[in-house]
């Protein structure tokens, strides 16, 4: 299983980033996507997480309101839209996969089996 997320960047705080995470290499009928983000200093926190066919979703509280997962299970590609950013939104953000049997958010957030490569995410004036 391949994950590769995109999207990352600079933006002022109350801007807007859209991520994405694209999934190869897997055919299994369903699996959750989480979101990560490490800034530095700061342990990693599971942001947020999707399933693929039902679409259930999980927020942390602090981007609640502010952010949304979303997914297009046809193309195996999830997305997580970040509005109204702000400065401690600042670090590496990173897709993950859990493709255990019966997946669901938020316990995925602790049944990782794969991990992509981050994407910087800077929120800056």
């Amino acid at each position: 299983v391949q994950l590769q997320a995109s999207g990352g960047g600079l933006v002022q705080p109350g801007g807007s980033l859209r991520l994405s995470c694209a999934v190869s290499g897997y055919t299994l009928d369903d699996y959750a996507i989480a979101w990560f983000r490490q800034a530095p200093g700061k342990d990693r926190e599971g942001v947020s997480c999707i399933t693929k066919n039902d679409g259930n979703t999980y927020y942390i509280d602090s981007v609640k309101g502010r952010f949304a997962v979303s997914r297009d299970a046809a193309r195996n590609t999830f997305y997580l839209q970040m509005n109204s950013l702000k400065p401690e939104d600042t670090a590496v953000y990173s897709c993950a996969a859990d493709i255990s049997v019966g997946v669901a958010c938020p316990r995925s957030l602790s049944g990782i089996d794969y991990w992509g490569k981050g994407t910087q995410v800077t929120v800056s004036s």
